[in-house]
């Protein structure tokens, strides 16, 4: 509250305080006049204040509005206020009042578009700050001028519509807004077409402003779009004006169909050729390009019973592309005079007028070349036996020569032959075999074999044919069912195990292999006393016994038959060995029978294995004999007359060689039974000892198993000899027995090999280092230094 109207009130309620003879400043009666004074009653309003009017962008500022009163003061008495939008709220300042008349003024210029009317509170207040009146409204209405042109809702409006549509057809709608009071001529719209750019084939409607067509005409192939200028104004049409444009396109419609551009085309062709392009047959439609309405398909009517043409259309040029589809043959028909139509993909308008030239002629040279020879079977499919014998006949693969117009000589010749198995006649074309197949061929794929044959002409150039000859190599039951595998073990007693579970193998392919029959030989007939057989399936048969027999090896005779036509069979020895079984029904460790029998080898080949290395063996020692024998005669040349004094020198260890009676020297049950030779850890008397080990006594060997290979046999036996070279309790096989000087009637000489050392020192001994450790001793006595 400004000072003025504070100095007012003061005033007021010291004068109010003298009337009522109160001493002193006196509390006024009402600190806000705006609120509502507590009474006993209600206040009776007595002002009203009517709406008032007030004109938008009023430029004579301050400009007075109204003058409110209140009869309940004298002139003077009274003090006056507004509040609300516009005086004490946003905006601020717009209005005011003259606090001592009543007086309200406009104090800036309105906006209806912004505000289009304001709300005010008046108070009438005497001068003591009580309420006179009830606060009453007062509503100012802002009254509207024509101060904003219209503005359409976009710059540009499109639209479509058929060609040919008629009159009346809706293209689109321009839409405008006025932001004047839509209640007044200010914003009442007008629409209207300032400008086609042709004949008037387009209204728009002045109130709603739907563009429409007019009149018939309407051609895209003459005009396919149409720009028209639009207005609106307000007042009705007679305010004020704003423009935009409308694009209308017509929609293509079949109308035009399409067209040859002459009645006939030369085109040439080759013969023997087909999947290419002969040449093109160009057509005109005056129809939007790339839509259906212009798309062209092509029809070949007459002239092509066989089906060696075909036409495509070209989707950028929508030319007609002429291809030869099947080979043409120049012997046969050297022209070809084709009928062809054209039309749209669209169906064509009803009203579209009629084509002239929807059809053209289309003459088609075929050019003559050299055609290929051709093969009257290709492939061609043949059989032969397996095993043909070289200058069999397989096959006339023949060709014939197209060029009927110009006779040609045929050659024929070979391509592809792996194997290099067969001959061509290059005159005739005769095939036939030139030597023997294998049937293990790595070309043989499921029993075929192919090859590739060639049929060349002879013109300039040369035209090859190439043709497939496939060959189905016939199985021929030419080989014997074979045991597999030949060797096996049972029990010795019936009730035990399964048997032995026989299998058959069969080189030929089926049907000339299984199922395979198993019987014992018949000339053998006491095999059936102690043997049985019985099949299994296709393939395999079970053997058993018929009675307990005696541990061992045991050769059966069987005799194997194939199902091939005519049937194959062979007789085939079986090595069987018969041992002691467990519950279980397995062979148990250590049985009487030889396991070696079951790894196939025979009796007699145990034999000669053990003869042969009894044999090396024996040559060993012959090798060391002979060189004691040359040690000898040196040693008397050496030392003829001083043999005497020799003997004086030998020193007696009281340990001779017993001859074959000395059972010490060498002990032979280190090879047969070691096993036995360690049991005996404690023998009576003196251990023999070997002087090149240290005093004590040997360590006890483990015992080993016996051999169940031809293998086993050969590591069983330099296990042997091993353990008797290193065992220290007996001499090695190579020990130098000492004996005394016996003189010069010895015809054999020493057998001292220390004494030896002293013959031909030209002897190479480096190879007793070959021997083993049994002549390492004396590989280092001979040898070089």
């Amino acid at each position: 509250m400004d000072a003025a109207l504070l100095l007012a009130l003061g005033l007021l309620a010291q004068s109010v305080c003298l009337s009522l003879g109160v001493p002193g400043l006196r509390r006024p009666r009402t600190l806000y006049p705006w609120r509502r004074a507590p009474t006993q009653g209600r206040v009776r309003r007595a002002w009203v204040i009517p709406p008032i009017s007030v004109s938008e962008n009023h430029k004579r500022l301050p400009f007075p509005l109204v003058q409110i009163k209140s009869d309940k003061q004298q002139a003077g008495g009274v003090i006056y206020s507004i509040q609300g939008p516009g005086v004490d709220e946003e905006p601020q300042g717009v209005f005011s009042i003259d606090k001592f008349t009543g007086r309200v003024f406009l104090n800036a210029l309105l906006d209806r578009e912004k505000t289009d009317r304001f709300r005010l509170r008046a108070f009438a207040l005497d001068l003591g700050g009580s309420t006179l009146e009830e606060p009453t409204d007062l509503e100012i209405v802002v009254v509207d001028q024509n101060d904003n042109r219209p503005v359409f809702r976009q710059e540009v409006f499109t639209g479509q519509v058929l060609e040919g549509a008629v009159p009346g057809t809706l293209v689109t709608r321009a839409e405008a807004t006025d932001a004047d009071d839509p209640e007044t001529d200010n914003a009442a719209l007008r629409y209207s077409i300032l400008e086609q750019g042709g004949p008037q084939l387009f209204s728009i409607d002045a109130l709603s402003g739907d563009i429409r067509t007019v009149q018939v005409g309407l051609d895209r192939e003459v005009v396919a779009v149409y720009n028209l200028t639009l207005q609106v104004a307000d007042m009705s049409g007679d305010g004020l004006t704003a423009t935009a444009s409308a694009v209308i396109t017509l929609q293509d419609v079949n109308d035009n169909a399409p067209e040859f551009t002459g009645e006939e085309f030369f085109l040439e062709a080759a013969e023997a050729v087909s999947g290419v392009d002969v040449g093109r047959l160009e057509v005109e439609d005056r129809d939007l390009p790339g839509s259906p309405n212009w798309a062209a398909r092509f029809t070949i009517l007459e002239g092509d019973p066989q089906g060696h043409f075909a036409i495509r259309t070209d989707p950028r040029t929508n030319e007609g592309v002429l291809s030869v589809v099947k080979p043409l043959d120049y012997e046969s028909c050297e022209r070809y005079t084709l009928k062809v139509a054209v039309q749209n993909e669209a169906p064509l308008q009803a009203a579209a007028p009629r084509a002239e030239r929807g059809q053209a002629r289309v003459s088609v040279q075929v050019r003559d070349v050299n055609e290929p020879p051709v093969f009257r079977e290709n492939p061609l499919r043949a059989s032969l036996a397996e095993g043909a014998a070289p200058g069999t006949p397989v096959a006339t693969f023949s060709a014939r020569d197209p060029d009927t117009r110009r006779p040609q000589r045929l050659s024929y010749s070979k391509d592809y032959d792996p194997e290099d198995w067969l001959h061509v006649d290059g005159a005739t074309g005769q095939v036939q075999t030139q030597r023997v197949l294998s049937p293990a061929s790595p070309f043989l794929k499921d029993g075929w074999y192919r090859a590739v044959i060639l049929a060349q002409d002879d013109a300039s150039p040369p035209s090859t044919a190439t043709g497939t000859l496939s060959i189905e190599i016939l199985e021929v039951n030419d080989h014997a069912p074979e045991l597999s595998p030949p060797w096996g073990s049972l029990c010795s007693a019936p009730d035990q195990g399964s048997g032995l579970l026989l299998g058959a193998t069969d080189e030929d392919l089926p049907p000339h292999g299984a199922p395979f029959h198993f019987q014992l030989s018949p000339r053998v007939p006491e095999l059936a006393r102690n043997w049985s057989l019985s099949p299994v399936n296709v393939s395999h048969a079970r053997l058993q016994l018929r009675h307990q027999v005696q541990e061992g090896l045991y050769r059966l005779s069987l005799l194997l038959r194939d199902s091939g036509q005519p049937p194959q069979q062979r007789e085939q020895p079986l090595n069987v060995t018969v041992c002691r079984c467990g519950q279980d029904g397995t062979c148990l460790p250590g049985a009487a029978a030889l396991r070696a029998g079951g790894a196939g080898i025979s009796l007699g080949a145990l034999v000669i294995v053990l003869a042969s290395v009894i044999l090396l063996l024996l040559l060993a020692l012959l090798v060391a004999l002979l060189a004691r024998s040359r040690q000898q005669s040196w040693d008397k040349g050496l030392l003829h007359g001083l043999q005497d004094d020799l003997r004086d020198n030998i020193l007696n260890y009281d340990e001779q060689g017993g001859g074959e009676e000395d059972q010490d020297a060498y002990d032979m049950d280190q090879l047969r039974h070691p096993e036995e030779l360690a049991a005996l850890s404690a023998p009576l008397g003196r251990p023999l000892m070997r002087r090149d080990a240290p005093f004590g006594r040997a360590r006890p060997q483990a015992p080993r198993a016996l051999p169940t290979s031809p293998t086993d046999i050969a590591d069983f036996i330099l296990d042997g000899l091993e353990a008797a070279d290193s065992d220290p309790s007996v001499p090695p096989y190579d020990t130098a027995l000492i004996y005394d000087y016996e003189g010069d009637g010895s015809v054999a000489g020493t057998l001292s090999s220390i004494l030896s050392s002293l013959g031909d020192e030209d002897q190479d001994y480096s190879c007793l280092q070959d021997w083993g450790p049994r002549f390492a001793r004396l590989a280092d006595l001979y040898g070089p230094p």
